[in-house]
């Protein structure tokens, strides 16, 4: 076996981009003394000087591609450290340096221990966490009284009114919003933050700097989330008085609501209920990180395509601003992800999708041809099926779609693409926020990229002429994907 990485595999895997350029840093000044493999090729090694008076012995095992090892002699508690990036980076960039050595006693006693035969207890499977009834039963109910808070909060905006909203005001409804902190509802509370967070730049009195224009869409964007809190309370409530009935308590898998009310799940959970897919092959389509004010969080997010089904899903990572620096952020894959558990949070169009361990491979051919095998290419179809899901005032509002066209082109200074019965869509650069435009590059694509071909697209309603509009994020060729944004 050949260990099989390359300088993005180091990127991914370094704690955070400081990790990297220092573990670059000491490759390039020749701190790694010595570079090593082993007989079997499966483990490199070697010695790296470091701050203290003796080099440290850094090891990287690959016997488990899916879960290698970090190892290393220095006090560091990032995993991999600093030096056994070095050694990575070495042995992608300089291969020709690494020979052939046998492996020092004390990572091959560490490297038994951790490939050996699991004991006894490793062997029992665990036990189904069992359920606290009484204290989930309680919580659900603080729950419930957090949905009345809310909805009292929202009344009284109605009554206020749009447009005698302010920043004053906003500010004011924000400190009684944390309220709800307590009541075990964050997903509340930051929908209630994103309606108040629409009015930050509006003084008490008329202000004229803001035009007459940007008011209006203010305006359109605050009666949206309006609704989205209605139905939120509306839903939140059936949800939970449904569990609160339910002698197990069980958690709904078919809609979001949980996760809009704040529910985090994790891996175990989603395992439990069966929302699982095992040996699942990603591809990326687009990948967007941007600051989001009503969260105060960095949000790290990725467009992919199921191979195997041509799902499209969504992948976020969240960074909260005082500890972003704490927590890896996301980076783009340009390589087939090969996931041996793929975890599939309850949703509609678009479902969040999460996994803990991941190989990369390069993608074929056929690999471009499957996802443009799952592309739709009825356009009046498609836009049906936008529309009823946008009848949910908590759909996501911009799902994203595999559409294939016949041509893509300028209709009266606008780029429109259209479909094989002469449907058209009309192209724009609005999306999610702070995702960058992508139709100045549609000028510069070959024109073998602007006919049959399959684009995946950010749908969005236009709140102000009330038509579906789409974001080209991704151009998918025969043999490669051509990103818009990044």
């Amino acid at each position: 076996m050949v260990i099989s990485i390359d300088e993005q595999f180091v990127l991914e895997v370094a704690p955070n981009p400081t990790a990297a350029g220092n573990g670059k840093a000491l490759m390039r000044r020749g701190h790694l003394l010595q570079r090593h493999i082993s007989p079997d090729q499966t483990l490199i090694f070697g010695h790296c000087q470091g701050s203290g008076r003796e080099p440290y012995l850094c090891a990287c095992d690959f016997s488990e591609p899916s879960q290698p090892a970090y190892r290393c002699t220095c006090p560091s508690r990032q995993f991999p450290c600093k030096h056994c990036l070095a050694l990575m980076f070495a042995y992608v960039l300089e291969p020709q340096t690494f020979t052939s050595a046998e492996v020092p006693d004390g990572v091959r006693s560490r490297r038994k221990k951790s490939t050996g035969k699991p004991d006894a207890r490793q062997q029992i499977p665990p036990k189904p966490k069992k359920v606290n009834t009484a204290a989930l039963a309680k919580k659900i109910k603080a729950q419930l009284a957090g949905l009345d808070l809310l909805e009292k909060l929202t009344r009284n905006l109605v009554r206020l009114g749009i447009s005698n909203m302010n920043a004053k005001t906003a500010i004011e409804i924000q400190r009684q919003a944390r309220q709800l902190g307590d009541t075990y509802l964050p997903g509340a509370q930051f929908a209630l933050w994103a309606y108040t967070s629409l009015f930050y730049g509006l003084d008490s009195d008329i202000n004229e700097s803001v035009s007459a224009a940007r008011r209006e869409s203010i305006y359109r964007a605050a009666l949206d989330r309006l609704a989205t809190l209605t139905g939120l309370i509306k839903q939140g409530r059936a949800y939970l008085q449904k569990r609160l009935a339910d002698p197990q308590m069980r958690p709904d898998t078919e809609t979001s609501i949980a996760a809009w009310l704040g529910h985090a799940w994790t891996l175990d959970e989603l395992r439990n209920l069966g929302q699982l897919r095992r040996d699942a092959e990603l591809l990326q389509l687009a990948f967007n990180s941007f600051d989001e004010e009503s969260r105060l969080e960095h949000i790290d997010t990725g467009v992919w395509c199921d191979l195997a089904e041509g799902g499209v899903y969504i992948t976020k990572t969240f960074r909260p601003r005082n500890a972003s620096h704490l927590i890896k952020p996301e980076d783009s894959v340009a390589e087939v992800a090969q996931v041996p558990e793929l975890m599939i949070y309850p949703g509609d169009m678009n479902p969040r999708i999460r996994w803990k361990d991941m190989t990369t491979r390069p993608p074929l051919p056929h690999d471009f041809e499957r996802v443009r095998g799952f592309a739709r290419d009825d356009f009046a179809d498609v836009v049906k099926q936008i529309k009823n899901h946008l009848k949910s005032p908590l759909a996501d509002k911009q799902p994203v779609v595999l559409l294939r066209f016949q041509r893509l082109g300028l209709i009266a200074n606008r780029y429109v693409i259209e479909d094989r019965r002469g449907q058209r869509l009309c192209l724009t650069d609005q999306g999610l926020p702070s995702e960058p435009p992508s139709l100045a590059l549609l000028r510069w694509l070959p024109t073998d990229l602007l006919h049959d071909q399959v684009v995946a697209v950010r749908f969005r309603h236009d709140l102000e002429t009330r038509r579906l509009e789409i974001k080209p994020l991704s151009i998918v060729a025969a043999n490669a994907i051509v990103r818009l944004t990044l």
